[in-house]
């Protein structure tokens, strides 16, 4: 299993030692033939007033749920549009929202971007600004009956956070989210929270995670199953931290298995029209 590192302190998600993705990555999911899915930069105003931009995806044959995406520290990147495709083609509505319209402006950025001068400059208060304002957009769209987040790294701890919101969330999902230990911009951790759940919850850990120990991913499930919250934790044993990646190619299975899981905990909690 994974190497046993101390849970307290500030962990700093996505550090240098290759936590995240790189920004030439693609979510390990190809495309489906035939598929026809509409996506698209747009802006977003947040309650404080400031504009951020997201991606966002039409399904041409909607399923009645909508995800709403929230990436790593890097913010809103190619992996992420991409994602919103593959989840439209699946018939998910999907957003994904930038967390630097404060300080990056609303823009394309080039490849050189430095994320790191960003990060370190978000707030919990923001962000939930920001996230409620996308939540928002994603419920007026016709057709959307069930709201679901899902999050990497530092959006899976976002994510995982949203079960214990006011938000209304029909699931999350997190993809190696921190959940244990102080983080930036004063981000609770989930475990704080498990009290509070109200959604349920999908999740993903790599067993060989360097970054978040195995004692880290019991904990938080014996708080979850303390709560009696709806939850499903799965770790995958090889796996390292940002394993769903299409150059992962060793950890397809895990991949597989991940989008495949994830695809039916949005389908079971989709009510039908």
């Amino acid at each position: 299993m994974a190497l046993l590192l101390p849970v307290a302190g500030v962990r700093r998600e996505c550090s240098i030692a290759r936590m995240c993705f790189d920004l030439d990555s693609r979510p390990p999911i190809p495309p489906i033939a035939g598929a026809a899915v509409d996506g698209i930069r747009i802006t977003l105003r947040s309650a404080d007033g400031t504009d951020f931009a997201a991606f966002v995806a039409h399904p041409q044959a909607p399923s009645g749920a909508a995800m709403l995406i929230l990436p790593d520290v890097r913010g809103l990147y190619t992996f992420y549009e991409e994602l919103a495709l593959r989840f439209a083609e699946a018939g998910v509505a999907a957003l994904a929202i930038d967390y630097f319209g404060r300080t990056a402006g609303v823009g394309p950025r080039q490849g050189d971007f430095d994320h790191s001068a960003h990060i370190d400059r978000v707030r919990y208060e923001t962000l939930l600004h920001d996230i409620s304002a996308a939540r928002h957009e994603l419920g007026s769209w016709p057709g959307v009956r069930a709201l679901f987040s899902v999050g990497f790294c530092f959006g899976g701890r976002l994510s995982l956070l949203l079960a214990s919101s006011d938000l209304g969330m029909a699931g999350v999902i997190g993809f190696y989210g921190w959940p244990v230990g102080t983080s930036r911009g004063g981000v609770p951790a989930p475990i704080d929270e498990a009290t509070k759940v109200n959604a349920p919850i999908l999740a993903l850990f790599g067993g060989a995670d360097q970054g978040i120990p195995a004692e880290a991913v019991e904990t938080y499930r014996s708080a979850l199953e303390r709560g009696a919250a709806d939850h499903e934790v799965v770790v995958y044993p090889a796996a390292p931290h940002s394993f769903f990646d299409r150059k992962a190619s060793d950890f397809g299975g895990a991949s597989n298995d991940a989008w495949q899981r994830v695809l039916e905990f949005v389908g079971r909690l989709t009510p039908p029209a």
